[in-house]
């Protein structure tokens, strides 16, 4: 199910959005996620926002899908990007093995926890085998709704590693930390790299 609630919110809020990751550096997981591919590599950036990861990947000479729910989100990328982005719901994802790789960065946390484990069987048939899924989200227990109404979905380190395994997911690396993000509550996040194994999916 969509949150539309979720996809106003950010309609309403593309100029704030925009400041925020304007001011920030490619982070270590974007560094990191990005070292493990190579040139030419076409990646899914899944909830793009403003499109500056993609902008970041295109320079280092990726090919990217920059997609998002957000039809402001969408339309602030290209006017200051020119980068192609294009609006697409979480459960658009259709392709089949298209993807060399897959960054899905603080995005999926607003899927509910219902709709979850169909999302990622859908990346897995959307990536290439071996390809490369890089997942953030916060730590927690539940779900609620931010100060902005934005929903989120929340899970522990072991849920979400259960998860891509039942997808077909290999975990490889984990990361975790703590951020500020646009509601101005720090909260803890899990970065977790894997890779698709489409043997282990019957």
């Amino acid at each position: 199910m969509t949150d539309y609630k979720t996809i106003s919110a950010y309609d309403s809020q593309v100029d704030n959005y925009l400041n925020m990751v304007d001011t920030q550096s490619p982070d270590a997981t974007l560094v990191n996620f990005i070292a493990r591919l190579k040139t030419n590599d076409y990646v899914l950036d899944l909830g793009c926002g403003p499109a500056h990861c993609s902008v970041t990947m295109r320079q280092r000479g990726l090919r990217v899908d920059p997609t998002d729910a957000s039809e402001e989100m969408v339309t602030l990328a290209n006017s200051t990007f020119d980068i192609g982005a294009r609006q697409a719901l979480f459960t658009d994802i259709n392709s089949e093995n298209t993807y060399d790789a897959i960054w899905a960065n603080f995005s999926l946390l607003h899927a509910k926890a219902d709709d979850f484990a169909n999302i990622l069987q859908k990346l897995h048939t959307a990536i290439k085998a071996g390809g490369i899924f890089h997942l953030c989200m916060k730590i927690g227990k539940g779900s609620r709704r931010d100060k902005l109404g934005r929903y989120y979905s929340y899970y522990s380190q072991a849920e979400l590693c259960s998860y891509l395994h039942n997808a077909g997911f290999i975990v490889d690396n984990i990361a975790l930390g703590e951020a500020t993000g646009l509601a101005g509550e720090a909260e803890p996040w899990i970065a977790i790299i894997s890779a698709a194994d489409h043997r282990s999916v019957v």
